[in-house]
């Protein structure tokens, strides 16, 4: 099978039930046929730009990120609001804090923005260091992503 046809089938069932795991998501792919190893649905999520994010009852689920109509700094400020959970910094870096498993994705779509405000970023599972240039433009990005994230007051 085809990696598109493969990735076209993984968009098909995100986008009408609610997945939340890759062993949920091998299994559905199994059902209609079509075999893949953790590896490569690992590879595809990350390709897809696929995200976990509360759904409308709060449980969290698998989401396709797509630019559409919007910028690239949109979708970033959408990701914001819908993964970080705390934003922390520390002289001239922002620690950001993710849903699980939503780490390395976002500070993905942060380095495909090339900012001038980022320097570089290391992520992990659930937690992105982000270093600026300088304390001065490392605290005004902090004070964007403060704009983004979601608060008690969104829940």
């Amino acid at each position: 099978m085809k990696k598109s046809e493969r990735q076209a089938a993984i968009e098909e069932i995100i986008n009408q039930s609610p997945i939340a795991t890759q062993e949920e998501l091998m299994a559905q792919l199994k059902a209609k046929g079509i075999t893949a190893t953790q590896a490569t649905i690992s590879r595809d999520i990350r390709d897809m730009q696929i995200v976990k994010s509360p759904d409308e009852t709060g449980h969290a689920r698998y989401t396709i990120f797509k630019a559409n109509s919007k910028n690239e700094q949109d979708r970033l400020f959408e990701s914001l609001h819908d993964v970080v959970t705390g934003v922390d910094r520390v002289e001239f870096m922002n620690i950001i804090h993710t849903l699980p498993s939503n780490g390395n994705l976002l500070a993905a779509i942060i380095d495909d923005l090339n900012l001038p405000d980022v320097s570089g970023t290391l992520a992990g599972h659930d937690t992105i260091f982000v270093v600026s240039p300088s304390v001065a433009v490392a605290t005004e990005f902090h004070e964007l992503l403060l704009q983004h994230i979601r608060t008690e007051d969104d829940l």
